[in-house]
């Protein structure tokens, strides 16, 4: 794919993610993406074949955006507990978000399309998290930072705090002192005493 090709896709991608961000999932046809890129139907089906194709790349971007914003702020001699405390704040910040946000259209697309599928995508992401908390919370256990009996088990807990944050936050709705009141419990949790 030349460059022009793929700045178009680039586009298209962009464009696509705020419809989604509009209107859900569900309600978004391809006839939407055309009208907001501004492109002919065949020139948008020269890149993506439906929309759920399109959400599973958008959903692709978003991801390897927040993984960059994530790690370029980790210092080289971040220990556990800030790399911790760094992923804390930049899920508070996004649970916060009330605009422009792509939660909506995330739930909808995975009660539609994954439901009985061994590839969804949100588990591996899920399962993946907690690997990856869990090895953070191993290393602090180790460094002396932390305190845990089941580094497993409170990753996993960890994460489903956090997601049901997520759905309370597009349903009932949350404040910033919700959010640092469940920081807080996880960081006592680990036996650190700091603000969220």
């Amino acid at each position: 794919m030349g460059e022009k090709s793929i700045q178009k896709k680039k586009y298209i991608l962009e464009t696509a993610r705020q419809v989604f961000v509009e209107k859900g999932f569900k309600k978004v046809t391809m006839k939407d993406i055309v009208e907001a890129c501004n492109i002919s139907r065949g020139g948008l089906y020269l890149y993506f074949e439906s929309t759920s194709q399109i959400f599973q790349e958008v959903m692709k971007l978003e991801s390897e955006e927040t993984d960059d914003v994530f790690s370029d702020n980790i210092t080289e001699d971040a220990t556990a507990a800030d790399i911790l405390m760094l992923f804390l704040q930049e899920q508070k910040k996004e649970l916060l978000r009330r605009k422009n946000t792509l939660t909506q259209a995330i739930y909808e697309y995975y009660f539609e399309n994954q439901p009985n599928k061994k590839n969804n995508v949100l588990k591996k992401q899920f399962d993946s998290a907690v690997k990856i908390i869990e090895k953070l919370i191993e290393i602090g256990v180790d460094n002396g930072e932390f305190y845990c009996e089941d580094c497993q088990g409170t990753a996993r807990n960890i994460m489903f705090v956090l997601e049901g944050l997520k759905i309370s936050a597009q349903t009932i709705g949350i404040t910033a002192e919700t959010v640092d009141r469940e920081i807080m419990f996880i960081l006592k949790f680990l036996g650190l005493e700091a603000e969220a």
